[in-house]
């Protein structure tokens, strides 16, 4: 009988009458988290029927106009995506073009690209994507199973790719297929680091980062979009910005 009015209520006394906007934001993130939990379960499942009036709510409606979240809910503009698909272009052609490759920068790998635009293509976590098999992917039926072990929640399920997904691991496929994993680690017995893709991606914002230059670490700024105006991003990010591009195509929340 709860619903997303209710809960607004409830959730704007802490936020903004009592003043404790932190408090309100952890516990919006632990109402929707109960919920997502109970929506897989019964008896829950079956009286949830309206789904989970948690993810109805936002932040910005429970806390003061000036409050900075801790909880990120950072996502990329369109026009962010396009300029880092263009910042990998341009990056590629210009190490092509190099007289001296042994003195210019490298670009980002190839392989780490290709991890992004499936984070992007699939809303799955970068974990998932860099934990993959290629048993495990069939690219003539268009599928990436994802076995419980590798997913947060311990759940396996079935990702059904979309053309543009599909060309990423098709690509992808040309790099890596001679070993059993996707994005296999540098001796091939097994999966490249978790953390790699995120080093890449902030070692490339240090703008951001309160830290002092890493030795044998990149140090600069070409993944900045948007000339920093929206901050740093994280591939992390790029699941948060498929999920809002799902809902402005109205696809139903729970999907």
């Amino acid at each position: 009988e709860v619903d997303d009015i209710e809960l607004l209520q409830l959730l704007r006394n802490i936020g903004r009458k009592r003043n404790c906007p932190r408090t309100a934001e952890s516990r919006l993130a632990d109402l929707r988290q109960m919920y997502r939990w109970a929506i897989k379960r019964q008896p829950w499942r079956s009286i949830l029927v309206n789904g989970n009036p948690a993810d109805l709510i936002e932040l910005k409606q429970i806390t003061a106009a000036n409050y900075e979240p801790v909880i990120r809910s950072r996502t990329l503009s369109p026009l962010e995506i396009r300029e880092l698909r263009d910042v990998f272009k341009n990056m590629q052609q210009e190490y092509e073009n190099a007289a001296d490759k042994r003195a210019a920068d490298r670009p980002v790998q190839l392989e780490t690209q290709l991890a992004l635009w499936i984070c992007l293509g699939t809303g799955c976590r970068i974990g998932e994507s860099l934990q993959s098999r290629w048993e495990h992917v069939d690219l003539d039926k268009g599928t990436w199973f994802v076995p419980r072990e590798h997913t947060k929640t311990h759940v396996e399920w079935l990702v059904y790719l979309s053309d543009f997904s599909k060309r990423q691991f098709k690509a992808l496929y040309e790099l890596t297929s001679k070993v059993a994993w996707c994005f296999p680690s540098k001796d091939k017995t097994g999966h490249v680091c978790l953390k790699t893709v995120g080093k890449q991606v902030g070692d490339r914002q240090t703008r951001f980062k309160k830290r002092k230059a890493l030795k044998n670490r990149r140090n600069d700024n070409t993944l900045v979009l948007a000339d920093g105006e929206h901050g740093a991003w994280t591939p992390h990010d790029l699941r948060r910005t498929a999920s809002t591009l799902m809902q402005s195509l109205r696809v139903h929340p729970d999907v």
